[in-house]
C-alpha cells in the first residue's frame, strides 16, 4: 500500500469537506427549526393530545444517542427495503434530532414569558394561535436566541457522527486522508482547527446574545 505524504493538496481536500458539514447543517437546522417550532406550539398548546405527543417525540428523541438515531434511520430503511443513501439518512436523523432538541429549547422560552401576558391576551378575546402570533412568539423570540444559537453549534459538531454511516463530510474525510497518509497528528489537527474555526464565532455570538438579553432584561 503506498503511502503519501500529507501535503497543501491533502490540506485543501479537507478544508472543501467542510462544505458538506456546513450544507448538512443548514438542512438540519432549517428542518428542525420547523419542527421545533411545531413541537414547542403543541408542548404549550391547550389540547392535552398534541402536548402528549410532543411530549413522547421529546422523550425518545432527546433520552437515546445521536449515533443511535443514525443507524436505525440509514439500516433501518434499508433493512424495510427503502434504499436511502448516507447523504438522506443524515439530513433526516439531524433534523428529527434538532427538531426535539429546539422543540424543548423554545417551549422554555415561550414559558418564561409572564403569565399576565397570556391572561391578558386571553381576555381580549384573542385565540391560540393570535395569541402565540401577536403576544407570545415575538417576546420568546428574542430569549430564544443565545440558546438558539448555541444548539446550532452543537448540531455542527454533531454532523461529524454521519461518518460512522458513510457520508463524507468532514471527519469523514480526515478518516480518508488519514488512511492515506497515516499522518493522524496533521490530519486530525486541521480536522479540528476547521471546526474549531466554524463554531468559535459562533459561540462568541451565542455568548454576546446572551450577555445583550439579560442587560436588557435587567433595565
Amino acid at each position: 500500500m503506498l503511502i503519501r505524504p500529507f501535503g497543501i493538496n491533502e490540506f485543501w481536500i479537507i478544508v472543501m469537506a467542510a462544505q458538506w458539514t456546513i450544507a448538512l447543517s443548514a438542512i438540519a437546522f432549517a428542518g428542525g427549526g420547523v419542527g421545533g417550532l411545531l413541537i414547542a406550539l403543541a408542548r404549550v398548546s391547550d389540547a392535552k393530545w398534541p402536548r402528549l405527543l410532543a411530549t413522547g417525540f421529546i422523550r425518545v428523541f432527546q433520552g437515546t444517542p445521536l449515533l443511535m438515531q443514525l443507524f436505525l434511520v440509514f439500516f433501518g430503511m434499508n433493512i424495510m427495503g427503502f434504499a436511502i443513501n448516507p447523504w438522506i439518512a443524515a439530513a433526516v436523523a439531524l433534523t428529527l434530532h434538532a427538531s426535539a432538541f429546539l422543540g424543548e429549547i423554545w417551549r422554555g422560552c415561550i414559558e418564561a414569558i409572564p403569565p399576565g401576558q397570556r391572561e391578558a391576551a386571553t381576555a381580549l378575546g384573542l385565540r391560540y394561535v393570535n395569541r402565540m402570533r401577536y403576544i407570545i412568539l415575538p417576546q420568546a423570540s428574542r430569549i430564544a436566541i443565545a440558546p438558539t444559537v448555541g444548539f446550532l453549534v452543537q448540531l455542527i459538531k454533531g454532523t461529524s457522527l454521519a461518518a460512522i454511516i458513510g457520508f463524507t463530510e468532514l471527519t469523514r474525510q480526515g478518516q480518508i486522508i488519514n488512511n492515506a497518509t497515516f499522518s493522524p497528528f496533521m490530519v486530525f489537527g486541521t480536522v479540528a482547527a476547521v471546526y474549531f474555526i466554524l463554531c468559535w464565532p459562533l459561540s462568541l455570538l451565542a455568548r454576546r446574545m446572551e450577555v445583550k438579553f439579560s442587560r436588557s432584561t435587567t433595565r
